[in-house]
């Protein structure tokens, strides 16, 4: 330094020992300066004392030379001792250079830079809040300082600095918390634990309101969240755990929609390979319960993105236990957000929902042909990792329910084939829940929906299959699927007049019914039948369903739509099935379910006695399906007590091909004849008289039948018949007319032309003959091929 420079108003002495490079010497000028600087205030001498700090920050804090900045910055600190409260007035100057030594690569100079800072805050208080970024700034520097002296030194200055903005009212909330954000993202273990410990500091001081600015700083402190260090994660938690106390405390105040998607996001697992990360899902999925818990509707608009992150938690095993309820309590809460009145039509059509998790998702759902309906089904939607979206309408004060988005996140569930059976099984109910609360919007979406829909019934899983079932059945007989937009899915060429109950009419409206609610003879809608040429469809392409699942599919749905109804459009629809292999083995499956289901009992009643038209109608129209079975045929005679006719089809049976499959299925009768379902056919075995059909018929079976187990079976029964003469009654004339009166009561109702059924039993015979015979060609054909 040059010796011969003024540096008036301090002595050569004093800028001699300043340049000395033994501290007690500096500490020596330090004294002087304080002495000073004490005569100046004592003089009101400001520009003296500015003229002092320029020269000490200048010429030494600010020097080239090691030790002049040393004894600049210990000069400094004395001047604001000597200044004591007046230091206020002149913080800029003497806090700027000292500030400017936190940088410089001598660990020595930056620990005696913390100490002047520390005795410059000391002095002034509350006087340096109004530099509080400039020292926040610094600070959060020194934190990560690889020098243990300097990080003690200012974890000491920041003690300090803690006390000072606990015990103020005048914090600059405003101008700090741009700083904060920045920081907070500091990937620094140190920068971090120092940033977390000033953000519990401000959450704790009452005048400060930091709840308000949480927005800004939460996805930061859920990446300080999956820090290494647990003492971090330790603290961050604490931190997290305050906020979320303070927000059930207040919820008016808090901003909810503004920290939707940063919850969104980190409910997502990213990486589930980091153990981190399962807290930071843990936390989110917690917070996130408890926003839709307090906040109600303004989270709807958020809904899609809520979806996209809760529903593959729910399929989580017992290692994520914790977040597995999470998230099952907010799809539980948010399923409750959605009420009928999210139904009612926007004021411009077409509008959509609020947001979209993508930039694509804002569309409309793509609506597949009606006429390829399983094709369109093996169509397969990829997933994004990481989704969210922002409410296209954040400005309106009105909540709506972002529907086409919800949809969208559903669907992409389903056609995700790694998606778990739990995440399946809250999809479908979601479905039904959008069905039954919001029936018009969502049949607008049912078109895209129903293959996926239809696929999901090859699901391994039978509670899968239940939950989609009751979709389906919803669909089928919602009212709101009775509509001009949805009747081009009807078939024009197969109409068929379904059973609608007393008092419910088509396009009545539904009750409110609970999610496992089965629906006792709905109205059907233009779907049902839709459905039904679908569902056979589906059968037909996969035989290994109908085998393991057809049966239960079908009784379900005999239980949640009207089983008559079911019966009599599959016979229908049967009967113009150009598969004839397929239509015999469903007409037989059908069968087996009609004869031995309990959820079939009311049809089988109402089929035994014929008493009405409605009655002889149904049995007209499964008739004609059941001929592509002939078995089967005469047990639906045997149900329905047409025993002549029985015996006139058996009479038949000679001019038919007997195969082994077609003794088995006799074998099969002779079983079920023996069950519980036919009790009243073996008691009508007593009235010989006036049952002798049915005897015929029964000994027309016993006939076709090997020297087999079955064949032994019946011919027991059959020789259990009494002799007639040993039956008679001493009141015979009596029994006589009442038996009379039955019969003619049922022969008023029963307009039935047996022998035209009988010609058309004879019809479907001859083209399963004919296809008999092509397939037999065909195989000649290849087998002489092979021999040339």
């Amino acid at each position: 330094m040059n010796s011969e420079k003024d540096f008036s108003p301090l002595t050569p002495n004093i800028v001699r020992a300043l340049n000395d490079k033994l501290y007690e010497k500096r500490k020596v000028a330090a004294l002087e300066i304080e002495k000073l600087v004490r005569e100046f205030v004592a003089q009101n001498n400001s520009t003296q004392i500015r003229h002092v700090i320029q020269i000490l920050a200048s010429e030494f804090a600010l020097s080239q030379h090691p030790h002049s900045r040393k004894g600049g910055l210990i000069g400094l600190a004395a001047c604001s001792i000597a200044l004591g409260k007046d230091s206020g007035l002149y913080l800029k100057e003497l806090i700027e250079p000292v500030l400017t030594c936190f940088n410089d690569s001598d660990s020595r100079l930056r620990y005696y830079a913390c100490e002047a800072l520390y005795n410059i805050v000391k002095v002034a208080r509350g006087a340096v809040l109004p530099h509080f970024n400039l020292l926040f700034d610094g600070l959060s520097k020194l934190a990560a300082d690889p020098d243990p002296n300097v990080k003690s030194g200012s974890e000491l200055l920041d003690r300090l600095l803690k006390d000072i903005v606990t015990e103020s009212n005048k914090f600059d909330l405003v101008a700090f918390v741009p700083l904060l954000r920045e920081r907070i993202y500091s990937n620094n273990q140190y920068a971090r634990q120092f940033i977390i410990s000033w953000i519990h500091v401000l959450e704790s001081v009452p005048d400060i309101n930091l709840l308000d600015y949480l927005p800004e700083i939460l996805d930061g402190l859920f990446q300080i969240l999956g820090d290494n260090s647990k003492e971090i994660r330790r603290m961050c938690e604490v931190v997290l755990g305050e906020f979320l106390k303070e927000i059930k405390k207040t919820p008016s105040s808090v901003k909810f929609a503004e920290m939707a998607n940063v919850l969104v996001i980190h409910c997502q697992a990213a990486d589930e390979a980091k153990l981190t990360n399962d807290l930071i899902q843990l936390t989110a999925m917690t917070w996130m319960r408890e926003f839709i818990q307090l906040a109600g509707r303004v989270v709807l608009p958020y809904s899609s993105g809520i979806l996209t992150a809760v529903l593959p938690c729910l399929s989580y095993d017992d290692r994520k236990k914790n977040t597995k309820e999470a998230a099952s309590a907010c799809n539980h809460s948010l399923m409750k957000l959605v009420t009928p009145e999210d139904d009612e039509d926007e004021e411009e059509e077409g509008s959509g929902s609020t947001g979209s998790l993508s930039k694509e998702e804002g569309q409309p759902l793509a609506e597949a042909d009606s006429t390829d309906m399983l094709n369109a089904s093996q169509e397969s939607v990829g997933f994004s990792n990481i989704s969210f979206f922002t409410p296209a309408s954040a400005d309106r004060p009105q909540v709506t329910l972002d529907l086409d988005g919800i949809v969208q996140v559903l669907d992409r569930h389903l056609h995700d084939s790694s998606t778990g059976m739990m995440t399946r099984i809250a999809v479908l109910k979601w479905l039904y829940h959008l069905y039954i609360k919001t029936p018009r919007k969502m049949f607008r979406h049912t078109d895209s929906l129903f293959p996926m829909l239809l696929k999901t019934l090859s699901d391994e899983s039978d509670e899968v299959i239940l939950k989609d079932l009751e979709v389906l059945a919803e669909i089928a007989s919602s009212p709101a699927g009775q509509t001009d937009q949805t009747s081009s899915c009807d078939s024009t060429d197969h109409r068929l007049e379904l059973k609608v109950p007393d008092g419910v009419k088509l396009g009545q409206q539904h009750s409110s019914r609970a999610v496992d609610s089965s629906p006792s003879t709905p109205s059907m809608n233009s779907y049902f039948y839709k459905f039904m040429i679908n569902l056979l469809k589906h059968f037909s392409l996969e035989r290994k369903l109908l085998d393991i699942r057809g049966a239960f599919i079908i009784r379900q749905l005999c239980l949640l739509l009207h089983a008559e109804n079911i019966f009599h459009s599959m016979a229908d629809i049967l009967l113009k099935e150009e598969d004839l292999k397929f239509s015999s083995t469903m007409v037989q499956t059908l069968n087996t379910i009609l004869l031995t289901s309990a959820e079939l009992f009311q049809l089988r009643n109402q089929l035994k006695d014929l008493h009405t038209q409605e009655s002889c109608a149904l049995f007209c129209c499964l008739y004609r399906s059941w001929c592509h079975n002939p078995v089967a045929t005469v047990s639906l005679c045997f149900l329905t007590q047409n025993y002549k006719h029985a015996y006139d089809l058996i009479q038949k049976f000679g001019d038919l091909e007997v195969t082994v499959d077609f003794l088995m299925e006799i074998d099969k009768l002779v079983q079920l004849i023996e069950s519980p379902i036919f009790t009243y056919l073996r008691l009508q075995l007593l009235d010989v008289e006036n049952n002798p059909y049915l005897i015929k018929a029964l000994y027309g079976l016993l006939m076709l039948l090997p020297q087999s187990q079955a064949f032994q079976l019946l011919s027991h029964r059959l020789q259990c018949v009494p002799n007639p003469e040993l039956m008679r009654t001493v009141d015979e004339s009596k029994y006589m007319d009442s038996k009379q009166q039955i019969v003619t009561k049922r022969a008023s109702y029963t307009q039935i032309d047996y022998n035209e059924l009988l010609q058309h039993f004879d019809h479907v015979q001859s083209k399963h003959l004919e296809v008999r015979h092509q397939r037999s060609g065909r195989t000649s054909d290849q087998s002489d091929r092979k021999l040339m």
